[in-house]
Formats: C-alpha cells, sequence, structure tokens
C-alpha cells in the first residue's frame, strides 16, 4: 500500500506512460457505444450539415485548421493577455494568408473563421460591419468601402452600444452635428456615458468603425443613424486626431473572450464628410436639409434578420459541441453498480443523468433545424424587401428576435448543464466546457437583451390579438387566426403512446401559446395607461413570448421532418425520437403553463412523462452515435473529455504536467513565504493586536 501512495518518479510524470495509461493508450473506448447505432451515421452528418456540399465544405476547413500547428488553442487559458492577444493577431493573419493563397470561396472561409475557434477582430469586420454597410449605404458608398473591407485594406468595426446605454438604441448619447459651412458632420461625446462600449475590435485593430450617434441637423434631433468614421491612420495605426480609443480590460474567463479586443471610443469633435452617413434610407443635403429616400426605414430591420438569424445557427454548434462532450465522457465515465468486482455502471445509464442530458442533445438538433429555416426565412424577407414587400417583415423581425433569446438562452443554460453532468472534471479548463460557457454567454445580451428581445414579441403578439378581427395573422402567427378554437378545444390524448402524434403536440403547443397571448392582452386592456400595464405585467408577457417562440422551434423540427430530402437507414426515425424527447420535455418542464391554461390534464401531462422516459430508452444506444454526427473533429471540441477515442484518463493526467506549475517539485515561493512557517521561523510584526 505504502508503494501505491508514493509519488511517481519525475521522468515518468512527464512524457511517459504507466498502468492504466498503457493499457488505454491508442484504443478506441466508445467503439461499443458506436456499433449500437440504428442508423446511417454519414446521413445523419448530412442531415445535420443541410446538404452533402455544406458537409464536405465544412469536413474540409475542419481537417485543414486541426491539422496545422498555427491553430494549436489548447495552452491559450494558460497566456497574459498581452500574448494572448498577440498570438490571436498572428492566427487571424495565418487565416487571411490561407484564404487569399488558396483562393477560398466566402462559404470557405466562414466555415475557417469558425474551426480556429477563437473570437476575434474579424468577426465583427465580417458579420457586422460589412454587412452594415451592405445594407444602409447607397451605391456610390458600397462601391467605395467594400472592395476596400473585403481585401482587409481597412478593418471594421460596429459602434453602436454605450457606456450608459445599450438596449435603448435611441437613447444613445454620442452627436453626429451637421456643419453647413464645411459639409461636414462633427462627431462628439458630450459625456462620460457617451463613450462608446465594447465593440469587438475597436479596442486595438480596427481602422474604421460604423458608428451610431444622434443626427443634428439645424439644432434639431432627426434620430439615430449610422457614419463611417476612420479611427485610426493607415500609415502607423495611431488614433486619429480628436479620438481616444482603448481596450475595456479583462472580461469573464481565462482565454475566452479576452482574444477580442472590446473597446472604448469618446469623439472630440472629430469631423467626417457628410458623404459617410450611410444615406440608403435617409440623406442629409449640402443644404442641411433631410431627405427621405425611395427605400423604407424597415429595410435596416433585414440586416437585423440576418444577424440574428447567425446567432440562432452559432447557438446550435455551442450547444452541440457541449452535448457531445458529456455524452462522449458520460459513455466513459463509470460510477458505482459493480457486481461481483465486475465494471461499475456506464454514468450514461443512470437515468437522471439521461433526463439531464438527453433532453440538450434533442435542443442542439431542434436549433439547428430552426436555424436552418430561420436561413430561408432570411432569403425570403430579402427577396421581398428588393420587390418593395414589407408584409412579412414585422412578424420576421419578432420571429427571430424571440428565436435569438429563446436558442442563446437555453445554449447557455445547456452548457452549464453539461459540465455538471461531467462532474468534477468537468471543472477542469481541459474539458474545454468552462471556456466553452465564457466565450458563449455574452451572446444573451449582445444583438439585443434577452429579455428586451422578449418583450419586444410580446408587443407584436398583443398587437396581433388585438387585430384579429380584422387582419389575418401570417407566418409563425397563422395559428393566432384559429384562437377562438384553440381556446375552446380540448386536448384528446388518453394513452402515452398517443403523444408521438404530431398532431396532438403541435395542437397542445399552439393551445398553450394562444391562451396565453389572448390572456395577456385581456389583462392589458383593463389597464387605463396600456404602458403602465406593460411594466405591470412584463413577467406574464415575458412567459407569453417564450410559448409562442417554442411552439416555433416545435413545428419547424416536426415540418423537417416531413421533407423528403431526409435519407439513409434510420435517420428519420431517429430524429423523430428527438423532436418528440424536445417537445414533451419541454411540456414537462412548463407544465404549469398547460395546466394554468386547460390546454392539459393532470392525467395527460403525467402521460407525457412517461412517453419520456419510454423516449429516453430509445435514444440511449443512438447517443454517441447522435453527438459523432455534428461532425466535429477534436481540435474543435477542445476538450480531453470529449476526444472522439473516449481516451480519457491518460490524456488528463499529461495536461496536468503541462501545466507551468510543474515546471518545479518545489513551486517558486516556497522558500520564501512558507518554508519559514514550517520551520516556525517567521518574523512577527511589532503591530499590536
Amino acid at each position: 500500500m505504502a508503494i501505491l501512495n508514493q509519488e511517481p518518479p519525475r521522468f515518468l510524470k512527464k512524457g511517459f506512460r504507466f498502468g492504466f495509461g498503457e493499457e488505454m493508450e491508442g484504443v478506441d473506448y466508445l467503439t461499443d457505444e458506436r456499433k449500437t447505432a440504428q442508423f446511417d451515421i454519414e446521413a445523419m452528418k448530412v442531415a445535420w450539415a443541410g446538404s452533402r456540399e455544406t458537409l464536405e465544405v465544412s469536413d474540409r476547413m475542419a481537417k485543414l485548421v486541426a491539422n496545422d500547428p498555427v491553430f494549436e488553442k489548447f495552452s491559450r487559458p494558460m497566456l497574459g493577455r498581452k500574448e494572448l492577444f498577440k498570438n490571436t493577431l498572428r492566427k487571424a493573419a495565418y487565416a487571411w494568408k490561407l484564404i487569399v493563397s488558396l483562393g477560398l470561396s466566402e462559404e470557405e472561409a466562414k466555415w475557417l473563421r469558425l474551426y480556429i475557434d477563437e473570437p476575434a477582430f474579424t468577426d465583427l469586420h465580417w458579420g457586422m460591419f460589412i454587412p452594415a454597410i451592405e445594407g444602409q449605404g447607397t451605391e456610390e458608398q458600397k462601391q467605395k468601402w467594400l472592395p476596400l473591407a473585403q481585401k482587409m485594406q481597412i478593418i471594421g468595426c460596429y459602434a453602436q452600444t454605450e457606456l450608459g446605454h445599450g438596449s435603448n438604441v435611441q437613447g444613445l448619447e454620442t452627436t453626429a452635428t451637421f456643419d453647413p459651412q464645411t459639409d461636414e458632420f462633427v462627431l462628439h461625446s458630450p459625456t462620460l456615458t457617451s463613450s462608446k462600449w465594447w465593440p469587438g475590435g475597436l479596442g486595438k485593430v480596427s481602422t474604421h468603425a460604423i458608428v451610431y450617434a444622434r443626427l443634428i441637423v439645424g439644432g434639431q434631433f432627426h434620430g439615430v443613424h449610422g457614419f463611417i468614421v476612420q479611427l485610426r491612420s493607415l500609415e502607423d495605426h495611431s488614433p486619429v486626431d480628436g479620438i481616444t480609443v482603448g481596450d475595456i480590460g479583462l472580461k469573464f474567463g481565462n482565454g475566452a473572450y479576452n482574444t477580442m479586443d472590446n473597446g472604448v471610443l469618446r469623439f472630440d469633435h472629430v469631423r467626417i464628410p457628410r458623404n459617410q452617413m450611410l444615406m440608403r434610407v435617409s440623406q442629409v443635403t449640402k443644404e442641411g436639409e433631410i431627405m427621405q429616400s425611395d427605400v423604407p426605414r424597415q429595410l435596416i430591420y433585414g440586416t437585423m434578420v440576418y444577424v440574428r438569424q447567425t446567432i440562432v445557427a452559432d447557438a446550435s454548434k455551442a450547444l452541440s459541441r457541449a452535448v457531445c462532450i458529456a455524452t462522449r465522457y458520460s459513455a466513459v465515465r463509470r460510477q458505482f453498480g459493480s457486481r461481483n468486482g465486475g465494471p461499475e455502471t456506464q454514468v450514461i445509464d443512470y437515468k437522471t443523468q439521461q433526463n439531464r442530458l438527453f433532453p440538450l442533445l434533442a435542443s442542439a438538433y431542434a436549433f439547428r433545424f430552426v436555424g436552418e429555416w430561420l436561413k430561408w426565412l432570411y432569403m425570403d424577407v430579402k427577396q421581398r424587401l428588393a420587390a418593395n414587400d414589407f408584409s412579412t417583415l414585422p412578424e420576421a423581425h419578432a420571429c427571430t428576435a424571440g428565436l435569438k433569446s429563446l436558442t442563446t438562452t437555453a445554449t447557455a443554460d445547456g452548457i452549464e448543464e453539461c459540465r455538471k453532468l461531467c462532474g468534477g472534471h468537468g471543472y477542469l479548463v481541459s474539458s474545454g466546457l468552462p471556456e466553452l460557457f465564457a466565450v458563449y454567454i455574452p451572446a444573451c445580451t449582445y444583438e439585443g437583451d434577452n429579455v428586451v428581445l422578449l418583450l419586444q414579441v410580446a408587443r407584436f403578439l398583443v398587437k396581433t390579438v388585438s387585430e384579429l378581427g380584422h387582419k389575418k395573422p401570417v407566418g409563425t402567427t397563422a395559428y393566432m387566426g384559429r384562437a377562438a378554437g384553440l381556446l375552446q378545444t380540448n386536448c384528446a390524448v388518453q394513452t402515452a403512446e398517443e403523444w408521438l402524434n404530431p398532431g396532438a403536440i403541435v395542437e397542445a403547443f399552439e393551445a398553450r401559446a394562444a391562451r396565453m397571448a389572448v390572456g395577456i392582452a385581456q389583462r392589458l386592456a383593463k389597464f387605463e395607461n396600456p404602458e403602465q400595464g406593460f411594466a405591470e405585467l412584463a413577467a406574464d408577457l415575458v412567459e407569453a413570448s417564450v410559448a409562442h417562440c417554442q411552439l416555433i422551434v416545435v413545428s419547424k423540427f416536426i415540418e423537417k421532418l416531413q421533407q423528403q430530402d431526409i435519407r439513409g437507414k434510420g435517420v428519420r426515425e431517429s430524429l423523430e425520437v428527438l423532436c418528440y424527447v424536445y417537445a414533451l420535455f419541454t411540456l414537462h418542464k412548463h407544465q404549469g403553463d398547460f395546466l394554468a391554461t386547460g390546454c392539459l390534464s393532470p392525467k395527460q401531462a403525467s402521460l407525457a412523462n412517461d412517453q419520456l422516459r419510454t423516449l429516453y430508452s430509445k435514444v440511449r444506444p443512438n447517443a454517441v452515435a447522435l453527438v459523432d454526427s455534428f461532425s466535429y473533429t477534436d481540435h474543435y471540441l477542445g476538450s480531453i473529455l470529449g476526444r472522439y477515442d473516449g481516451n480519457v484518463y491518460p490524456k488528463l493526467y499529461e495536461a496536468a504536467w503541462e501545466d507551468p506549475l510543474n515546471d518545479s517539485d518545489v513551486a517558486d515561493g516556497f522558500h520564501q513565504y512558507v518554508q519559514p512557517m514550517l520551520k516556525q521561523k517567521l518574523l512577527l510584526s511589532s503591530a499590536k493586536l
């Protein structure tokens, strides 16, 4: 026993295997799990990716990144801030070199940046700066600025949020005052709270920004508008006169989002030419007249729909990564249950683990498919806008706002739940989950605080209810047109098996959403002051919005299963199981809504939960194969616990010895501080107690 407790010799600590390491090295410990799959994994990969072409491009870029040592990321959490940021700049420059030298398409470049898996200034440049010019710039502005941006001859960011205002865009304080004498706008930060605060890429890299400011012409306020502003010299990168700019400091996590230079920006009467105001919708003439173009203001919402649909797509990627890690590790990890000296029980076989893990697995697929649908919705909106058809825009705006809120909240919570599902080892940075969580959670705030977005959805729902008598609801609110029937309908489910009827599920979710929306609208009508009522009932309005958004996710998952492009043995059947898991778990989690609104009886809610337990048994043999279908490389997962081969314990042991604290047997500072304490030679100060 004494031998077992002895510390291994140093030559065995680093770079050598012994004991369990020799047995486990080179073995795929998840082979048996993969043999139980009841579907064609390659076909499921196509279903997840959306098409075989997308899968091939994605896999090719993932392997390109994984096999290039420049993109190594496992040492990232141990780097100091300056070294970390410099490393990010190096990777971004190298990635751009690859894009140019290999002649990568826009689609390939997008996947390359995704798999590098490191927040960087390029995210805002390609994701916000360029789309803003494309959506809000005139043809002349696009011809001037887009070639420069697309060739990375200028680098841009999106400067909207301020120290004192985020979600309330109309409350922004930065001013842009037109000077007709010089045909210029004068940008100014009149207060401390008017400082731009948070824009990614602003702190140290961006040469230009889309700055949102209060337009002042002739002493009158004419709304908040966007302006293209040069921040730094293109020669030596020093700030332009009148501009104070820097980084806002460390953020949550180790490496995480600290690779991004989120910035602070102040203007001291900075002048820009008049033609640098984004003027596709509104224009200011040389004479100082405000002109509205033929393009309606609603066009701006098109850009918002685009950005939010990408956020929903990113939610499915982040949640699926966490679920992949937790699922594989749950299959590797064994605890308790040993009989007669045999192996212990796999953690994934415990019903409590399944009840927490499998709904998250189902959610990842649900969010993937609703994100796919949102991409179609954006293209539809884009085509309609080009034809001056704005009829579906309010519904599309509300839909994307609600789904952004729903999916990012569920994903942030889901990543943390996956960390807890991995037990103590999930707390290690090498599990990949703490870093994934730290990088992801800002999504609950940027591009609209999630609660604020749900309140916007609620306003739209209340308006839809108020117009039922004379206006037909469209798109995702079409079910409201059947509100009279949904308020009266009774669920017909009598057995647990009947919950496997898509029609019964959709009807239950529609009835719940309709009753909550109509109910809250009726309560609001009792207030003399509508805004007072809205403030008083805000929490209930949020719940009604969540019900509406969950209906969208459930219905789009079901619609996906009805498409003819799902091919491969067992693929449709396996997805059906996940669809029912998502729907019935959501029903169980929110059964208070279903019961309180009279949509279900307590017996029917209980039957839904019975069926849910049965469904978990159907997910179990497919669990590892379902996460394999995400087709993520070990590099992208960035997790020892989520390794494809399941070789967890030796790799955890190796990783421990790579920590700088283990560079020596005796820690720096030990002799100075701890040894005197052990030797009872501490010098007591003369301070009185």
